[in-house]
């Protein structure tokens, strides 16, 4: 009965292990906005949403 578990946690400090090291790896980045930046690009997604939430309530609309 113990020994499967153990081997359980063994398994799952080994993964875990092995999927921490890359992000212990990873140097601080040189991309991103500069300090002061207040562009936003909102167009791409806004758009989107603004389309499906009229396409959404025209069906609804249509269903009564």
């Amino acid at each position: 009965m113990i020994k499967p578990i153990i081997s359980r946690i063994a398994i799952c400090v080994v993964v875990l292990g092995c999927t921490q090291l890359p992000v212990l790896a990873q140097g601080p980045g040189l991309g991103g906005p500069k300090p002061g930046a207040t562009n936003v690009p909102i167009d791409g997604g806004a758009s989107l949403l603004l389309a499906g939430g009229v396409a959404l309530g025209l069906r609804r609309l249509r269903r009564r």
